[in-house]
């Protein structure tokens, strides 16, 4: 759960032992809902969309989505916070079912997908909002990490060269998911792919 959500489903004491449980489980699965619907329609309506449109698909009312994040800029900043974290969720369990260079390279092509995502949110997180300026600490503190890991493993095995930092790949693939003019999102894709393919080693190459 990200740092917004955590603090968004977080309830007060009641006078009964099992009441805040209770109301802190109620109000995690709002919290997601809530995302996951505010995910849906950014995609399509975005940032602006009337609330209702949001609480509608996520099956609750336009009060609960007021009380969890009172501004937009709250909903926005947890939606994007929330895909990070589902890509930094993803490094242990891909290097643990395949092969270190495969697992770099699907791990990769999340963080694009991610940042491809970013695409109907940027007017938002380039407004100059205080609400979003954390959000460039937090992407490198969650996936820093988890592409380091992953790199070194595939290092390790011989198979992805050992010129390249973490660091490198984070701002590479950052600057090759911007929309680019005239250009479908696609289009990010393939050239984040041509990279990917040029960090294995050249004996591992397909």
């Amino acid at each position: 759960m990200s740092r917004n959500r955590a603090q968004a489903a977080t309830a007060p004491p009641g006078p009964e032992g099992l009441a805040p449980r209770r109301q802190r489980a109620d109000a995690r699965r709002n919290v997601d809902a809530l995302i996951e619907a505010a995910r849906t329609v950014f995609a399509t309506s975005g940032v602006d969309a009337p609330a209702k449109e949001i609480t509608d698909l996520a099956g609750v009312g336009v009060g609960t989505l007021y009380r969890h994040f009172p501004r937009r800029a709250d909903l926005v900043q947890a939606v994007v916070e929330s895909g990070i974290d589902a890509v930094a969720d993803a490094g242990p369990e891909l290097g643990a079912a395949l092969a270190p260079a495969e697992a770099l390279t699907e791990w990769i092509g999340r963080l694009a997908g991610l940042l491809a995502t970013k695409r109907g949110l940027a007017s938002a997180l380039h407004s100059g909002d205080p609400a979003f300026a954390g959000l460039p600490g937090y992407f490198l503190q969650r996936l820093g990490p988890v592409l380091e890991a992953l790199l070194n493993a595939a290092v390790a095995a011989g198979t992805v060269r050992d010129d390249v930092s973490a660091e490198d790949i984070l701002h590479a693939v950052t600057q090759l998911s911007q929309p680019a003019p005239g250009r479908e999102p696609e289009h990010n894709q393939r050239v984040v792919e041509v990279f990917t393919d040029g960090l294995r080693r050249t004996t591992d190459r397909p």
